[in-house]
């Protein structure tokens, strides 16, 4: 007979229990427990790093749980995916961070979020614009921005032909009236240009007040230069000063006539990028189709700008003639426009520090020129302002200006090149995500970060 295999278990069947007291017994089921391996217990959605259940991978099941309690607010104050992928890209995720979350790109990673995070509040639906009144605002909008030009073309024809009048010989109360007319024209001019500014493309929300103010005093500097700056200098330099007239309304002909095509370039460029981002399917794929409408957009100004030079030396009298080249006070004129427009775009999409850097240097570099040129009249300290009457010697007074304002208008230029073309900067006005120091510091999102 074969014998029968022994039970090397805990609980052996061959001994009996009258063979063990109660001690042997409670030690061999606790040896059973201690040597047995008991499952814990697993979320059904949660893969185990041993067995590889779930998907296979390590860390949480939910990678995006982690993300969206971090930008929740962003989230929750979204009215459409867009606003959470510009968002996101403001603080630093890309579409490399979006893979670690399972997602092919930012926009599909922010479609996600916006399905999952509940609204804070749902918006009211727009109401329907009247039959017409698209129209008649993007009319008045059209006025408003020639109103600039034509009330600054009007003062300087109005001035100037006053004084050709009292040249002619009759003096009287010509002067006088030159005077009111002059002050009273380029009252309404300011007030036409804040309301530009104001109100459409050209408008800039969220900058503060010591924000304005800077703005404000840069721009008066800037303005304040380019109309009796040339003049201030040759006088600090050669002691002998003419004022003229012309050269000073023209450039205030041509920076009021240059409000139009930078409204309506401000304008095109924020419809099309917006479109672009509505209709784009990752970050790369928009900034490539945005960089070129900027490229566009700061040429067609450019071009404007070669036009309306010479409408204004034939509005204003004394001026070079209309197929005459540009000189350098017009080049000056030209740099300076560039250099605003440059500035306001970038402040009216959230980089109001950037803006207020570039006219800043500009407003340095020529209260630098007039500060040695006043130097190098004290004696002693005459090769203070060496440099400066080189340059003025060789190009003219209008060649700071230009340097000024062209150094400042291509390093924004640059600037905005870069940070124009992406989507964070292009977000609804009401969800324009702000863009603080502490901002720029925030640590791109990892994907295997507990929630």
């Amino acid at each position: 007979m074969t014998t029968p295999p022994r039970w090397n278990g805990p609980f052996d069947p061959a001994s009996s229990d009258s063979d063990r007291g109660p001690g042997a017994l409670s030690g061999a089921l606790s040896g059973a427990l201690s040597g047995a391996r008991v499952p814990v217990s697993r979320r059904p959605d949660e893969a185990s790093p041993r067995t590889g259940a779930g998907k296979g991978r390590r860390g949480p099941a939910d990678p995006v749980r982690a993300l969206m309690h971090r930008h929740h607010d962003l989230c929750a104050r979204a009215v459409d995916p867009l606003e959470i992928a510009a968002g996101l890209e403001a603080h630093g995720v890309t579409d490399r961070t979006a893979a670690r979350f399972r997602h092919r790109d930012v926009f599909s990673l922010a479609e996600e979020l916006y399905a999952r995070v509940e609204r804070a509040e749902e918006p009211e639906p727009p109401a329907a614009p009247a039959p017409g009144r698209a129209l008649g605002v993007r009319m008045v909008l059209g006025a408003l921005w020639l109103l600039p030009g034509a009330l600054c073309v009007a003062t300087a024809f109005a001035v100037l032909h006053v004084d050709a009048v009292g040249n002619a010989g009759n003096v009287g109360k010509d002067a006088t009236i030159g005077l009111a007319v002059g002050a009273g024209g380029a009252l309404l001019t300011v007030i036409a240009l804040w309301l530009c500014l104001r109100r459409g493309p050209l408008s800039v929300h969220g900058s503060g007040r010591g924000g304005r103010i800077a703005h404000a005093l840069c721009a008066c500097w800037l303005l304040g230069y380019a109309a009796a700056g040339d003049w201030l200098l040759t006088g600090l330099l050669d002691g002998r000063s003419p004022y003229e007239a012309a050269p000073a309304a023209e450039a205030a002909v041509l920076l009021s006539l240059a409000v139009a095509p930078a409204a309506w370039c401000a304008r095109w460029f924020a419809v099309r990028a917006r479109r672009r981002l509505a209709a784009g399917r990752g970050l790369d794929e928009f900034a490539a189709g945005v960089r070129p409408l900027f490229a566009g957009v700061v040429t067609a100004y450019l071009c404007g700008l070669a036009a309306l030079v010479p409408a204004a030396r034939l509005t204003v009298p004394g001026s070079p003639p209309a197929a005459a080249p540009l000189s350098t006070a017009e080049a000056a004129v030209v740099a300076l426009c560039g250099l605003l427009l440059l500035a306001r775009l970038l402040a009216v999409h959230g980089f109001h520090r950037a803006a207020l850097s570039g006219v800043a240097v500009a407003c340095a570099v020529q209260a630098a020129a007039l500060a040695m040129a006043a130097a190098a009249r004290l004696p002693g300290a005459a090769p203070l302002g060496a440099p400066v009457a080189r340059l003025t010697a060789a190009q003219g007074a209008a060649a700071v200006p230009v340097a000024a304002c062209g150094a400042a208008a291509l390093a924004l230029l640059i600037h905005a090149f870069g940070v124009l073309c992406r989507a964070s900067a292009h977000g609804a006005p009401g969800a324009r995500t702000t863009r603080t120091a502490s901002a720029t510091r925030i640590t791109r999102t990892a994907a295997n970060r507990a929630p």
